[in-house]
């Protein structure tokens, strides 16, 4: 190993001359597939710990650049974004009804996960996978005996060109469509404003340190502004309490959200869903194209890490069989939730990284699915639906109105029309029905807490969600019931940005191990969300870094940067100042 260990250092020393290279060829541009030889120096071999998607973007970077890569997964390629099949639901040929970790979301700010999209084949796609999405035209936004709100996912008009255009144009738009008294829809922009005009270190060293409900002075404004603008804006984006998440994260979608309408620097429409299941319609060409490119996959779970001077020497794995084993590399790269690659990081390693300590502090809830298959087609909405003061935070969308490609009556019995797909995001707070905790509930439970829920929310004004329609349910399988101790566990949560945890995440890659590169959501990115774009964008970042070390003359994965309204940039250019002086943003004062 003494002789590898000095082989990569030799390499690192030519880095300056790889980089002016790499400059000089670029990036190639999004949809351009990379050609397969990448002129790498030998030493290629390279395992991706994890087959989410994470670990499936590393290997695809990896692979189109000529490097032998194999992917160790303990469960399902995909991870969170898979499919699962719902066994012995499939009758006559018909395969079986898909369940799912929970509905996928592409809104058109992704940028990392639809570049990848373009590079998977897919017949009769010109554009690969990236085809398969389609956009939502609305998003209702329901209340229990209250009237509910549908909102159009159309493109805006002009974008604002002042502070007060800003304020006048968003504070119009939220109390029109949220119904919402005008003095809150003003109050509610002028916060947007402070934190788009807010510099970099403010939003770093302020907001990231601050609970989105103090942000929002949540407390002190109508039941309406708490319920929507608070609660509801958390648990949908980050599936964490208001008093928790950090306003940075939370302000930073807002303002892609914001921007993604006026079709500035974005992919597609505000709301995509995909036209078929997740595995039909994105992971399983996506592995059979990493298996073109000679990516291999073994069934096992990995154990620990190996240490050797400043180098892993080897991953410990269980494989399918159940034997142990060590597998050697001379790249590592960790694809798994923080939960699991925080287990990894012994005494040594930490003394070599000893910023990878501040992962044992991040925080991680449950963001879980279940699928309720229906008799006959719901009309709910044309797009997602968020039930505003459910006490389990819930959202939905009904898909058999976006799958094109295989309609649900082809599968299971052929009795199934639609599927209303539902993301449990609060499991801490009693519910409706039983009075527990999700956590608390059987899996008999949960389904039926679930669904009450969704009646008491629909069905106030009109019958739009019928006993008689429901087919069956399924619940994510990671999630699991514990009899003994009476609660569920779950094997698939959610990292959680709160207040002040940017701190405790690591970058990618740093010298004190130079082959160990980490990729995962909870890593720093510039999306800066537990979702599959911050999955993509982190493993990017690794490949990138890995290139370097391996003195590659492979271009650069592409990497982009999030949105922000140019009409607002002489402002933060005046924070900077501010900020600089103990100031506040010169637009943070009472309304």
């Amino acid at each position: 190993m003494a002789g590898q260990r000095m082989s990569v250092t030799r390499r690192a020393m030519l880095r300056g001359t790889v980089a002016a290279g790499a400059v000089a060829a670029g990036t190639l541009a999004a949809g351009t597939l990379r050609p397969t030889p990448a002129h790498a120096e030998p030493g290629r071999r390279v395992a991706v710990l994890g087959g989410g998607v994470a670990g499936l973007t590393a290997a695809h970077e990896l692979a189109e650049r000529g490097f032998d890569v194999t992917v160790y997964e303990r469960r399902a390629l995909g991870g969170k974004a898979r499919s699962i099949p719902v066994p012995g639901t499939g009758k006559d040929g018909r395969p079986d009804l898909w369940g799912e970790h929970g509905f996928r979301f592409f809104p058109g700010f992704y940028r990392h996960i639809p570049d990848t999209m373009r590079r998977i084949p897919f017949a009769g796609n010109a554009n690969g996978v990236w085809d398969n999405l389609v956009a939502a035209s609305e998003a209702r936004f329901s209340r229990r005996d209250s009237d509910d709100t549908i909102i159009p996912m159309g493109r805006a008009g002009r974008p604002w060109s002042t502070p007060d255009d800003f304020r006048e144009t968003v504070s119009s738009a939220i109390s029109t469509s949220a119904k919402m008294p005008q003095d809150d829809a003003l109050y509610f922009a002028n916060r947007l404003l402070v934190f788009n005009t807010s510099c970099d270190a403010r939003r770093y060293g302020q907001w990231d340190n601050m609970s989105w409900r103090d942000y929002v002075g949540a407390g002190r404004r109508s039941t309406e502004f708490r319920m929507l603008l608070s609660r509801t804006l958390t648990t949908l984006l980050v599936a964490a309490k208001d008093d928790l998440a950090s306003t940075r994260t939370i302000g930073n979608m807002g303002e892609q959200f914001l921007g993604n309408p006026l079709e500035i620097g974005n992919d597609g429409a505000l709301d995509r869903l995909l036209n078929g299941s997740t595995n039909e319609a994105w992971i399983n060409p996506w592995t059979a194209r990493l298996r073109d490119l000679g990516v291999k996959f073994v069934s096992a779970e990995v154990q620990g890490l190996e240490l050797v001077e400043r180098r892993i020497s080897a991953a410990r794995i269980t494989d399918a069989s159940g034997a142990a084993r060590t597998v050697e590399a001379d790249y590592f790269v960790t694809a798994v939730p923080v939960e699991v690659a925080r287990r990894w990081w012994t005494p040594e390693i930490l003394e070599l990284r000893p910023e990878l300590a501040g992962m044992s502090q991040l925080v991680v809830d449950w963001m879980t699915g279940i699928q309720f298959f229906l008799k006959d087609s719901s009309n709910i909405a044309r797009g997602h639906a968020a039930y505003v003061d459910s006490p389990w935070s819930l959202t939905s969308i009904s898909q058999n109105q976006f799958w094109n490609r295989t309609p649900l009556s082809g599968f299971g019995d052929g009795t199934v029309k639609d599927c209303l797909s539902v993301d449990i995001s609060d499991w801490n707070t009693p519910g409706i029905l039983y009075g527990k905790t999700a956590k608390e509930c059987t899996h008999e439970e949960i389904a039926r807490e679930v669904w009450a829920q969704l009646r008491a929310h629909l069905n106030d004004k009109a019958d739009l969600l019928r006993d008689e329609d429901l087919h069956s349910w399924f619940l994510d399988t990671g999630i699991g019931w514990d009899a003994a101790n009476k609660r569920n566990t779950n094997a698939d949560p959610l990292l959680i940005n709160t207040a002040g945890s940017w701190a405790l995440r690591p970058e990618s890659h740093t010298a004190g191990i130079e082959n160990l590169f980490l990729s995962g959501d909870y890593v720093r990115t510039n999306v800066d969300l537990a979702t599959m774009e911050g999955a993509s964008e982190a493993a990017r970042t690794a490949v990138n870094a890995l290139l370097e070390v391996a003195g590659s003359n492979a271009a650069r994965c592409k990497t982009f940067t999030l949105y922000r309204a140019a009409e607002l940039e002489p402002f933060r250019q005046l924070d900077i100042g501010r900020q600089a002086a103990g100031q506040p943003n010169m637009f943070d004062v009472p309304l």
